[in-house]
């Protein structure tokens, strides 16, 4: 079987439309690729782009992109809804067909280092291919975000996998890995309140919400995490201003776990809870065609939400 690899780069910058189609380009002229979808956010200023191909060459096609958002963007003056800590914030390779997740992140690792050597700007890896158990999830490698960078580099615990050690301020910094595929999903709500968005957030995520309560033996003030109710799915509450509107965003990272469809209905229970109602969905990037999760045909009730959403259902 011929193997397939997807890339899915995030830049930090959804609001110049030159830069973006400059970085489309970088990934389009490269051989053997095929860039499938590119989707730009005002309020977040960030853009998702998506391209397939055998690895060698998307491997190139995702350093060429990179290259070209280090030349482009300057993280010194950007500002966006999203978390972010680099020009290329994030640049996760997913396994299609015909390789493994291992395969999918050896070819991480050799991307990182390539980066790390000839553009010189620190580089980490996650997910499957963290070098280390605490750098697995991207939200730990990304805590602190571009303005928490020079402190990070300073602890031991944080030093980057490739390139220098030390604040490269135009740039930043980048995560780059591998993972399965994953589904990012905005759901708008008819508030303006991001109190009220995270509060649903805390309701459905998988990490919950943290509360303080006092240690009956000890006295001492603790904090107590009361997990969410899908598993599989982080979730954050923000204000959109070009829609005026409060969303609760949303990435599901294992769909076999959590379908878009049940992602959806808890969403929406927790909205109705709190007196607030979901008035629309948002899909970032791409969705695996024909899938509901289950490796069976899909329901008549998750076609609608697909087909709401502008997804193919065949």
């Amino acid at each position: 079987m011929q193997q397939i690899l997807e890339c899915v780069p995030n830049f930090s910058e959804g609001r110049n439309p030159d830069i973006i189609r400059q970085i489309a380009e970088a990934i389009s002229s490269t051989e053997g690729v095929e860039l499938l979808d590119v989707d730009p956010g005002k309020a977040t200023n960030r853009t998702v782009m998506t391209f397939v191909g055998k690895p060698e060459n998307v491997v190139e096609a995702a350093f060429q992109a990179i290259k070209k958002a280090q030349e482009l963007i300057d993280m010194r003056h950007h500002k966006g809804e999203h978390p972010r800590f680099g020009a290329t914030d994030v640049c996760p390779l997913v396994p299609v067909s015909g390789i493994s997740m291992e395969e999918a992140a050896e070819w991480a690792r050799k991307l990182g280092q390539r980066v790390g050597e000839e553009l010189n700007f620190p580089v980490f890896l996650y997910e499957s291919a963290a070098s280390a158990p605490h750098r697995k999830n991207l939200a730990s490698v990304r805590a602190g975000e571009y303005e928490g960078l020079e402190a990070k580099f300073k602890q031991p615990e944080w030093q980057p996998d490739f390139g220098p050690a030390e604040f490269v301020a135009k740039t930043g910094t980048i995560a780059i890995g591998a993972r399965d595929f994953l589904i990012a999903v905005n759901y708008n709500l008819n508030t303006t309140s991001v109190r009220r968005a995270n509060a649903i957030s805390f309701d459905v995520r998988e990490a919950g919400r943290l509360t303080k309560s006092t240690d009956p033996e000890t006295g001492k003030e603790v904090e107590i995490r009361t997990p969410g109710s899908l598993k599989a799915a982080k979730a954050i509450g923000w204000f959109i201003e070009e829609y005026g509107i409060a969303q609760v965003s949303m990435n599901l990272t294992d769909i076999q776990i959590t379908p878009l469809h049940i992602a959806f209905d808890a969403v929406e229970k927790s909205a109705l809870d709190r007196g607030i109602r979901v008035s629309g969905t948002e899909i970032v990037g791409m969705v695996p065609s024909g899938s509901d999760g289950c490796g069976e045909i899909l329901s008549e009730k998750t076609k609608s939400f697909y087909r709401s959403s502008g997804c193919r259902t065949d």
